[in-house]
């Protein structure tokens, strides 16, 4: 499964690769700075899941999820972010992201893109604390 990773900042897209690549059938296949290099980078060679941060410089994550999604509906995206609200996971849902959850949660991001792999959504239930 190839996985393309998408966060503006290198030692998150770091951890990112570590965690993913602990799966024996996972490769990071290729790592974006940008919502801008994401676009570019999933049409030259659409991988066969996105992994998408959702602050970044140029683009939000919403922005490129919508953009990807219309392009390329079958390829699954999990939204992951520091700041996860069921507000931003109804919007992630709404431009077609399949799921969400923190960065700071290693056993979701591994959970979850394990059931995106198998065609399933992943929004656990959010406290709104």
């Amino acid at each position: 499964m190839r996985i393309l990773v998408v966060d503006d900042n290198p030692a998150v897209r770091h951890y990112l690769r570590a965690i993913l690549e602990q799966q024996t059938t996972w490769q990071v296949c290729d790592e974006a700075r940008t919502g801008g290099e994401a676009l570019q980078r999933v049409k030259k060679a659409p991988p066969d899941l996105i992994l998408l941060d959702f602050q970044m410089p140029d683009l939000n994550g919403l922005d490129v999820a919508q953009q990807i999604s219309e392009l390329f509906p079958r390829i699954p995206i999990l939204m992951v972010t520091i700041h996860l609200s069921s507000q931003l996971a109804e919007a992630a849902k709404r431009v077609g992201v399949r799921g969400a959850c923190a960065k700071s949660d290693v056993g979701s991001i591994v959970q979850a893109v394990d059931a995106l792999l198998h065609e399933q959504t992943y929004f656990p239930s959010i406290s709104t604390a």
